[in-house]
């Protein structure tokens, strides 16, 4: 199974899916157009986040980052006044040192990003959406910053204006992407953000035509008029969608075939009675293992996977 993700909803769902199929099974797309260079090395926050889950290194209490993980170099660099974006562990800031390293060595990101997988005895494919920069910016009443510094150091509070992914335009389907899709006959977009996470891998030039020949499933990640979590309402408005699950079909188009609502969902079970793509109704609430588990099983029931 191909599975679309970002670095929040999605992980929770592949921490179910890696306990009902072997880990060789999936592979993962993940988006990059929140990367961000941080005191001169790449972070790749989405990437990072599967990495982490699949090595089983993920703090799970945050999802993000690595459980137990110090911050010494942070702290010493705010000391000196050097105040990063971003609040990096020291052993998270090793990751991105040897993903730098090798990128300063003329290695692609896709190749990079192996590296680390094997590095972390990761049997799972985690492939980059692309090898070329893409950034997400938000437009405020302030200016244009990184979607980085809109949700960490304004902690996603400005209204938005405006969502572009710079360079989607020059941006290419990473080859190996390409070599997975040709192989799988199912894909699946996990309840990540819509606009910022899984928003700019199907902009990529020719992936929605790809997807229109895969059978696609997708996990809503909105319930009634909000998001479960993060700062989806405020994107999806800004692109002019209406924040429920049935903006989210909008979003996504005519690549979809099935979409899963969470059953407390009734707005968008209304919404969508007359869905082009079908309609399957689950407890969508990650809220530990076991549920991430029961819904990942009912997504690989419903492709009879």
């Amino acid at each position: 199974m191909l599975v679309l993700s970002g670095g929040t909803g999605t992980p929770k769902l592949l921490e179910g899916l890696k306990n009902i199929l072997p880990e060789e099974e999936i592979t993962v797309v993940v988006n990059t157009a929140e990367d961000m260079w941080v005191s001169g090395n790449l972070v790749t926050p989405d990437i990072d986040t599967v990495l982490y889950l699949f090595s089983g290194k993920l703090d799970t209490a945050k999802w993000w980052g690595i459980k137990n993980d110090t911050f010494m170099t942070y702290e010493a660099l705010r000391s000196m006044g050097h105040n990063e974006t971003m609040m990096l562990g020291d052993q998270d800031r090793a990751t991105n040192i040897m993903r730098s390293d090798l990128l300063r060595a003329g290695y692609s990101l896709t190749e990079a990003t192996q590296e680390l997988a094997r590095a972390f005895g990761i049997r799972s494919k985690i492939l980059p959406m692309s090898d070329d920069p893409v950034k997400t910016m938000i437009t405020t009443p302030a200016g244009k910053m990184h979607f980085q510094e809109f949700w960490i150091k304004e902690h996603g509070k400005p209204e938005v204006i405006e969502v572009v992914q710079e360079g989607i335009e020059k941006a290419s389907i990473s080859p190996a992407v390409l070599e997975a899709l040709e192989k799988e006959e199912y894909v699946l977009i996990g309840p990540s953000n819509p606009i910022t996470s899984i928003g700019p891998i199907l902009a990529l030039k020719g992936m929605k035509e790809l997807l229109r020949k895969k059978t696609v499933i997708s996990v809503s990640p909105i319930i009634g008029k909000e998001p479960v979590s993060g700062p989806a309402g405020k994107l999806m408005t800004a692109r002019g969608l209406d924040v429920s699950s049935a903006g989210v079909v909008d979003c996504y188009g005519d690549i979809l075939d099935i979409m899963i609502l969470d059953e407390r969902d009734t707005y968008g079970i209304s919404a969508l009675k007359d869905a082009a793509c079908k309609i399957l109704i689950a407890d969508t609430l990650m809220k530990n293992v076991e549920k991430s588990t029961a819904l990942a099983r009912f997504v690989v029931d419903a492709l009879d996977f």
